[in-house]
């Protein structure tokens, strides 16, 4: 039996597992939704749905072909996801509560179709991580020490190039003014959009799976180097023309362009790494 005869043998079923899903996240989804539409670091989230669905329509000439053998070990997964997102609703944590969906998910699949469909959606499903914000006591304990490299690797380059300049934790204090690199320069925010858009990125991608890695490892880098040139440009501009020029237009502005350029950098090294022989 394949997964399209199957998915015709099971529809009552997956219409009641499709209907307790609704149930159980009818409040903890939109909430979700909720954030990326008021939270800037997250707003990636939006497309993220939309990615899993591309990779899931790229897969499906082998997924509907795919043989059916349901695995008991399906089982195991829906207690831990249900075991999950209980904890998680008790403890009121919400990136293990969010994330419970995903594995619920992936033991349906198991229990009704197998091993072999399951490998075979693993990256639609897998990629759905990346609309759940992370918690909160991680993001902080991320941004900080990024906040205070960003900061320090941007004074020494302002010195070397003859700005006068001292740094106080995440302050540059300037002749003119004094900047402080917030969260959003510290590359934490570009750096989660970035991871999810290098890892849709390498996935699109004709090349090896190390190469793969290498790209959406290379995210983390470039999201730095490209906010410590954000500070750099910034401080330049407030030295020779004052705190306005560092603030309002040119700070939004500085945010979008940082972003092109670290997804030029990426396309650039995806360039580099295609496997040009179309080789998997």
């Amino acid at each position: 039996m394949t997964f399209v005869e199957a998915l015709k043998n099971y529809r009552i079923h997956l219409w009641i597992v499709f209907v307790l899903l609704i149930a159980l996240y009818y409040g903890i989804v939109p909430d979700m939704v909720m954030d990326w539409y008021k939270d800037d670091n997250y707003s990636h989230g939006f497309l993220v749905p939309v990615i899993a669905g591309y990779f899931l329509w790229q897969r499906w000439p082998d997924i509907r072909v795919e043989p059916v053998k349901p695995d008991n070990i399906g089982i195991v997964l829906l207690l831990v996801g249900c075991v999950q997102l209980t904890i998680a609703w008790l403890g009121t944590e919400y990136f293990l509560m969010r994330s419970s969906l995903i594995v619920l998910l992936a033991g349906v699949v198991m229990f009704w179709f197998g091993r072999g469909v399951l490998k075979k959606l693993a990256l639609p499903l897998g990629y759905l991580i990346f609309m759940v914000p992370i918690p909160y006591i991680i993001y902080d304990s991320v941004a900080f020490p990024l906040k205070l490299f960003v900061s320090k690797f941007s004074v020494e380059f302002l010195q070397m190039i003859g700005v006068v300049v001292l740094r106080e934790g995440n302050i540059i204090m300037l002749k003119t003014t004094t900047l402080e690199v917030a969260d959003a320069c510290s590359g934490i925010r570009s750096l989660m959009s970035l991871l999810a858009l290098a890892t849709a990125y390498a996935f699109f991608l004709d090349t090896t799976t190390p190469r793969r890695w290498l790209i959406i490892a290379a995210a983390v880098p470039i999201a730095i180097v490209t906010n410590v040139l954000r500070v750099v440009v910034t401080g330049i501009l407030a030295e020779h023309w004052g705190e306005r020029a560092a603030q309002g237009f040119f700070h939004e502005f500085a945010g979008l362009a940082v972003f092109a350029l670290a997804m030029a950098m990426l396309v650039g090294l995806g360039a580099l790494l295609r496997d040009r022989r179309g080789g998997k």
